[in-house]
């Protein structure tokens, strides 16, 4: 059963968003977030701006442009860090609010030829590390 806005992560924009995520940018009908836990480097969070679960609740126009959304920032993550392949992950069992997880892969990194891994609490950086991210990946959107 899907869980209610009062409940929802992404529309309280709370305390426990935050320790996983740093906001990025705005987007058409999309926030942009970058995740603190870096194992899959440069890996984002585009999540619809709205209260929505499943993509089929979207009129077209809204399902598009969300995934206008999901493109743009997958091509700036290709011109800011030049990934083998990126892989995308619409999961949502336990957080209903529909979202895209955006994860770059790479030959010589973490995970390449495995299933994506949620969050491998392996790799997070300094402040600094993070605003670098986030400069490249604006520079690009």
């Amino acid at each position: 059963m899907p869980s209610p806005v009062s409940e929802c992560l992404y529309c309280q924009n709370n305390d426990t968003l935050h320790q996983l995520m740093i906001k990025v940018a705005d987007l058409k009908v999309s926030q942009l977030f970058l995740f603190k836990e870096q194992s899959y480097a440069g890996r984002l969070n585009v999540v619809y701006k709205d209260h929505a679960v499943e993509f089929y609740e979207l009129s077209d126009e809204q399902r598009n442009l969300f995934m206008e959304d999901v493109a743009t920032v997958a091509k700036a993550i290709a011109k800011a860090f030049n990934p083998d392949k990126i892989n995308y992950g619409a999961f949502s069992d336990t957080l209903s609010h529909l979202h895209m997880h955006i994860v770059p892969k790479y030959n010589d990194g973490y995970g390449f030829g495995s299933v994506f891994e949620m969050n491998p609490q392996k790799t997070y950086l300094s402040d600094t590390e993070y605003n670098v991210i986030i400069e490249k990946i604006k520079a690009n959107l």
